[in-house]
């Protein structure tokens, strides 16, 4: 009797051992990479939301502010992150241009690791080779689905400005494409306009009061009827104030969503914190642009895309981490659910294929949704 309670007594304290030496799935942890709030405050912002609700199992941490100029700083931010071991899972959101190199950094030394990447700057097939889940609103669909609002909301000339960094993107550019040939289709007339790099010598002052200043001119020059469309975050809120100003047209936001841009161009006071605050800006953005006298001249989708895919990201990766789903074969009902949950309708995607070789890239995700009009 007694060498069995020894026997047993030894099994019990090596399964202690055991057990102290591997972290429990409650002890894992998702990284979250988002940009800075200058830079863009929804991902910020739903980066903080993940950590009010998971607590130290959710680490925030940021891109540099001038990502572009500072590579390495980003290739540390993610070698700093593989040696937390604990780290199963990282959320990119943005993935700016420098995400590849600091991903390949990351692993060098971790190949557990469950990578998603949000709305994705680099060529698609290498972003996809990369990470388990890309998610990005549907750019090249957005080349028809963004005309056609316009001209719903009464537009006869359409106004694209970026710069040649952002039309360096696969993505990006042949949305342009699309949109030229969408806008000759409707009979809208497509004026491809350059606009200075935030990121370039001016910064994003000069980025801001640029299309500050050119808004108006274009507008004198087509008419009131002028739908403008700008490829850059940074860009929204003076391109909001300026549309507004003139009683122009403005389809959709780069990253569309109620928040980006409204709140600050309108002056509402917002909390992306608060509970009911989507609602709150949705009712105030209405209010507001009714009173300017520019009712049914501006548009937007319905809830902010770039909160969903930090947060359905983050979701999906702890049921990877919790053996919910499997780590290297995409579940597409589970993450559309989880962006539904999110959202409060039925949001469906559906997978990348590069036009070169035909191949599809069932992990990499593109979303559309419908319009919400103001």
């Amino acid at each position: 009797m007694k060498k069995a309670l020894g026997i047993l007594l030894v099994f019990v304290m090596g399964v202690c051992l055991v057990s102290s030496a591997v972290p429990a799935l409650a002890d894992y942890k998702v990284a979250i990479v988002t940009n800075t709030v200058s830079q863009n405050e929804e991902e910020y912002r739903s980066a903080q939301q993940m950590v009010e609700k998971y607590g130290d199992r959710v680490v925030h941490v940021m891109w540099p502010d001038n990502f572009m100029a500072e590579q390495e700083q980003m290739v540390s931010v993610l070698a700093k992150l593989a040696y937390d071991v604990d780290v199963k899972a990282v959320v990119i959101n943005q993935a700016v241009p420098g995400t590849n190199p600091a991903v390949d950094k990351l692993l060098e030394t971790r190949d557990d690791v469950f990578i998603v990447y949000a709305t994705p700057q680099e060529n698609p097939p290498d972003v996809a080779e990369r990470a388990q889940l890309v998610m990005m609103p549907n750019e090249l669909e957005m080349g028809n689905t963004i005309p056609v609002q316009a001209k719903k909301l009464g537009a006869k000339v359409f106004v694209h400005y970026s710069f040649p960094r952002h039309m360096s993107q696969v993505l990006l550019s042949g949305r342009r494409e699309l949109m030229k040939v969408k806008c000759a289709e409707l009979g809208i007339e497509f004026v491809d306009a350059t606009a200075p790099d935030p990121t370039g010598d001016s910064g994003l002052p000069g980025a801001q009061q640029f299309i500050l200043e050119d808004v108006p001119k274009m507008v004198e020059k087509y008419g009131k009827d002028t739908a403008f469309f700008s490829t850059n975050c940074a860009m929204q809120i003076p391109l909001i104030k300026a549309v507004v100003d003139a009683g122009a047209i403005y389809p959709q936001p780069c990253c569309p969503s109620p928040y980006h841009g409204f709140p600050t161009a309108l002056g509402i006071e917002s909390d992306i914190s608060q509970k009911g605050d989507l609602q709150h800006v949705i009712d105030e953005t209405r209010r507001i642009l009714k009173e300017k006298g520019v009712e049914g001249r501006l548009s937007t989708w319905p809830v902010p895309a770039a909160m969903m895919f930090t947060i359905a990201g983050t979701e999906y990766a702890f049921k990877v981490i919790n053996g919910e789903v499997p780590f290297d074969k995409l579940d597409i009902a589970v993450l559309e659910q989880c962006m539904a949950d999110y959202a409060g309708v039925k949001v469906e995607s559906s997978a990348y294929t590069d036009e070169a070789t035909g191949k599809t890239y069932d992990n990499f995700r593109f979303v559309l949704m419908d319009f919400l009009t103001y």
